[in-house]
């Protein structure tokens, strides 16, 4: 079903062409603002006026003279100086409330060109444990994911994690140092026992003191460098024993996380850096061969256009350091090309913090300049901080960034306390599911309902309570919508038939129309949230929807409304319930709950 405002926005522009001969003109239509001025406004003949130096009013009633919207809208009407504003007919709205309970999506439209988009997020570290700065790239990358595909795009997820590199040598060769693997007389069966033993909390701690060590021995260094070697010509069975358990329990951890988040990433998903590490030396003899890559202080660089630093001078994009080292630069590159050449992407989508950008723009434009992204759309969607309520980066009392798995269970643990207070009749089962869905939803929509670009604070009283613009306020607003059916059954009315009967919905109530209208608003809504890639537009839909169907229940009667009535108010519910059950459950990835 298409859009309401790009029906509108269709026939405003055809009438600006018939009245000034202008093609291809700006609509400018937006959803009112105060609904007494109407549904839409349309600005274009302020800006237009300005262009043909005519005034505004007078070519905004040419514009309505050329206006064919009657099948949609009431008489537009002039205000100010020249704003279009426009009310919707009932009739049509009735219409288009059919067609939605018709479609599966709710009024969302699929693309007409699918596009395979590759969309690169979360990003863990190994060896340690996720904390809260993967929270944000982790479920609005998946956000990301759950409109592409619902739009109708073919979505390869991929997670680029560090499992290649120093660092592994430096944590292998703490652990040969351990005494566990010290004994001459152990084989290597015994090993790999031991080396089973070795848990995500054990890694990083290990993590950490090789990280001194390393820093403070020379000899130390030297068997770690050694122990890297091992590492890329695979010549050492117990180093890749090592490594091989330090990524296998990493995955483990973060892969738990996951699954409480409901994130769709999996082992499939996973490209490391390990992946594309026989890769490296050639992106940069190809780079060198197309004249792009030269030798600047003893590294391989290239000096993409456009770049460079406060003396003015070139800013390098380092492939490849003096010693031969490969940096993250090579491997990105090295994966752009995969993602074109092997997964065929039309568009790639990189989902990481703001503090990225730099490198990021800088990736783009050397692909570009090697011809390797010619027809491919490279985005670097960014987003803000996680902050504390003192605004500062969200830690510890020692300092450290807060583990995502406490953050989690403290979440779970204080719905709980909600939901007893709310209902303490339900089993302990119950309890302890609508605790953790009302818990991990409430982290969630906390995030998703700031503007991503933003940084936001990071309060559980805030997103837990049951008022405002908060995970819980929905999952009660869907319970509630819930419970008017079982009430109705109980009562002996049949909902279903009810519902199939509808052929004109009645909406002679003005919260009815209100209601209505943003129901079939739930496609423009989505337009707007896929368009930035920006959450907040969704919530702030599904918001304004549970706020309009509250209005709705306190002033017409379902249950008891007359016979001819009812069917429509029961259709005006189902259709609430399912647009917030998908917005919530398939775009926002948050559970609904039937009773709180």
């Amino acid at each position: 079903m298409r859009p309401v405002i790009d029906t509108i926005s269709q026939s405003i522009s055809a009438a600006i062409e018939k009245a000034t001969g202008q093609k291809d003109a700006s609509a400018m239509v937006t959803p009112a603002t105060d609904a007494k001025f109407g549904d839409y406004q349309s600005n274009a003949a302020m800006g237009l006026a300005k262009q043909l130096k005519t005034n505004p009013r007078q070519l905004a009633e040419k514009i309505i003279a050329e206006l064919e919207i009657d099948d949609i809208c009431q008489e537009p009407e002039i205000a100010g100086a020249g704003f279009i504003n426009l009310r919707l007919k009932s009739d049509f709205v009735a219409e288009s409330l059919l067609k939605i309970k018709a479609d599966k999506k709710l009024g969302i439209e699929k693309v007409k060109k699918p596009r395979t988009v590759v969309v690169d997020f979360s990003g863990p570290n190994i060896a340690k444990q996720m904390h809260v700065g993967h929270l944000r790239s982790t479920i609005i990358g998946d956000c990301i994911c759950r409109m592409l595909e619902l739009a109708g795009n073919k979505v390869i997820r991929q997670n680029h994690i560090g499992d290649w590199g120093t660092q592994f040598g430096v944590l292998v060769q703490h652990l040969y140092e351990l005494s566990v693997f010290k004994k001459e007389d152990e084989n290597l069966q015994s090993l790999e026992e031991a080396i089973d033993t070795l848990s995500i909390e054990d890694l990083e701690v290990f993590y950490r003191e090789a990280t001194e060590q390393y820093n403070l021995d020379d000899t130390f260094k030297k068997q770690a460098r050694k122990r890297v070697v091992e590492l890329h010509t695979h010549s050492e069975p117990l180093t890749l024993k090592l490594w091989e358990h330090i990524v296998d329990e990493s995955r483990k951890n973060y892969q738990f996380i996951y699954d409480i988040l409901g994130i769709n990433l999996h082992k499939e998903n996973e490209r490391g850096e390990s992946f594309y590490s026989e890769k490296l030396a050639g992106i940069v003899e190809d780079l060198k061969k197309l004249g792009l890559a030269e030798k600047s202080d003893g590294a391989i660089c290239v000096f993409p256009e456009g770049f460079k630093n406060k003396e003015g001078e070139p800013l390098p994009f380092i492939i490849q350091k003096s010693d031969g080292a490969f940096l993250y630069a090579t491997t990105d590159l090295a994966a752009i090309r995969y993602r074109i050449n092997e997964l065929k992407a039309d568009k790639i989508i990189y989902v990481t913090d703001a503090r990225q950008k730099l490198h990021f723009e800088m990736l783009f434009t050397v692909a570009k300049q090697a011809g390797w992204a010619k027809d491919t759309e490279l985005v670097h969607i960014t987003f803000g901080s996680v902050l504390g309520e003192d605004s500062k980066p969200l830690k510890t009392r020692s300092g450290e960034n807060v583990k995502l798995k406490e953050l989690l269970d403290e979440a779970v643990k204080r719905a709980r306390g909600v939901v007893e207070e709310k209902n303490p009749d339900l089993s302990e089962d119950e309890k302890e599911k609508i605790a953790r869905a009302v818990g991990i939803g409430a982290v969630k929509y906390a995030d998703y309902c700031n503007n991503r670009t933003s940084d936001y604070i990071f309060s559980f009283d805030k997103m837990l309570a049951m008022d405002g613009n908060t995970a819980p306020y929905m999952q009660y607003a869907y319970a509630r919508i819930k419970s008017i059916g079982r009430k109705g059954e109980e009562k002996g009315i049949n909902i279903e038939k009810e519902l199939k009967i509808v052929k004109k919905p009645y909406l002679g109530e003005d919260a009815e129309l209100a209601l209505a209208k943003q129901l079939i608003r739930y496609g423009e809504a989505f337009n707007c949230a896929i368009a930035d890639f920006k959450p907040n537009f969704l919530t702030a839909y599904l918001f304004e929807l549970a706020q309009k169907f509250s209005a709705f229940y306190n002033a017409c009667p379902v249950l008891d409304a007359s016979e001819d009535i009812r069917p429509t108010r029961l259709l005006l519910c189902e259709l609430t319930a399912a647009t917030i059950q998908h917005g919530m459950e398939d775009l926002l990835g948050i559970e609904t709950i039937k009773r709180m």
